[in-house]
């Protein structure tokens, strides 16, 4: 892929077509000098084949959108200095009916954690941090070679990507979330992260757990790995009870550590099946695009290879498992000897930034994050 189309994709992704059902907005064109007019003559001297220089693959980036979990008060306030960022939270406010900004930057945190907050809230800071990232390093926008995004974080990689325009995109995630949210307060349900051992049976103890909430009369108990992050590490998702006896006997099963994680429900299971048809109705509503940057789908871990596969898996995504370890492998696997591209996490926390250093260590030493918050650290944008 050129890297001139690649570059183009963002422009592509803001685009003002609405889905059906929703209120009419236009996010405000840019200003000439914006990255949506570079872009443009861009792609079309492209698609003309207009050669392009090769990049070596250190010069080359990848983008990783985080997911839920990733929000904190405050996220946000870092970006509201860089061109367009102000005007995304705007047409943000327009689809969701309320003030996104103000929850992001001063919560409170209880509200922000609400399953049908955070995830737009993350998927909009993510799509913002790209923003930044593209004011102050826009050559890492024009690298860019693949991008992948974690659970509701893939919305925002396809909206990077140009598949989806971005009012297409947070109206579907608005939706989902609300789905999600309802499915979650169903049945009282979380997610479990558990780091453990090169003998950890992950699958033996959601087993065992299963079996112990039979036994206490929970009819049809769901606990199984939803998240494959690296070696020696999953998170689980079920019933509370069957979460609760994973951590009174992670000794039994050669679990180093388990914490629960901020969520409301037990995502990527068959718990969020009463989802499925909110999701599935909104996305057959959008006006889908082959993505200019390869994209990785959580369902395998592969790149979506046809627009049209998009929506169907992303309604299988959310009664499956995120494959991220794959994800990982897939988008760094090359030659001994052959550099590795530069990583830019874009969006609230560094949780995949810990993940890809588990994953594949030399690659994550190309890794940077693009802060949302005020405070910039080393190795920050």
């Amino acid at each position: 892929m050129s890297v001139r189309v690649a570059r183009a994709a963002w422009a592509r992704g803001w685009g003002a077509s609405y889905p059906r059902g929703a209120s009419s907005f236009r996010v405000p064109p840019p200003g000439p000098e914006s990255v949506t007019e570079l872009l443009r003559d861009a792609a079309v001297e492209d698609e003309a084949g207009v050669a392009t220089a090769r990049r070596s693959p250190g010069q080359c980036s990848v983008l990783l959108f985080p997911g839920q979990g990733s929000q904190v008060v405050g996220m946000g306030r870092g970006l509201l200095r860089y061109p367009r960022v102000r005007e995304l939270y705007a047409a943000a406010q327009r689809v969701l009916g309320y003030d996104l900004l103000e929850l992001s930057l001063h919560g409170p945190q209880e509200a922000l954690d609400r399953t049908v907050h955070c995830q737009p809230a993350v998927f909009v800071a993510s799509l913002a941090a790209v923003e930044k990232l593209n004011h102050l390093q826009p050559e890492v926008i024009e690298n860019c070679v693949a991008a992948a995004g974690f659970s509701v974080g893939e919305f925002a990689a396809l909206v990077f990507a140009g598949a989806m325009e971005f009012s297409e995109g947070l109206y579907a995630v608005k939706i989902r979330a609300e789905a999600m949210q309802e499915a979650s307060e169903a049945v009282p349900s979380g997610m479990l992260s558990v780091l453990g051992k090169p003998q950890s049976k992950f699958n033996m103890a959601c087993l065992e757990a299963r079996e112990h909430c039979k036994a206490l009369g929970i009819e049809n108990p769901v606990c199984e790995v939803a998240n494959y992050l690296f070696p020696d590490c999953r998170v689980i998702s079920g019933h509370h009870e069957a979460l609760r006896f994973l951590q009174e006997n992670s000794s039994r099963y050669h679990f180093r550590r388990t914490k629960r994680l901020p969520v409301s429900g037990g995502f990527h299971t068959r718990l969020m099946e009463p989802a499925v048809g909110r999701l599935t109705e909104v996305l057959q509503t959008l006006t889908w695009k082959e993505p200019l940057v390869p994209v990785h789908c959580n369902v395998h871990g592969g790149k979506y290879t046809h627009s049209k596969h998009i929506p169907k898996l992303l309604v299988k995504q959310l009664v499956s498992p995120v494959k991220w370890e794959q994800t990982m492998h897939a988008i760094y696997e090359r030659k001994k000897g052959t550099e590795f591209p530069r990583t830019f996490e874009v969006g609230p926390g560094k949780q995949l930034g810990a993940v890809l250093k588990s994953c594949n260590l030399q690659a994550w030493k190309s890794y940077s994050h693009v802060e949302v918050l005020e405070a910039c650290e080393a190795q920050d944008l």
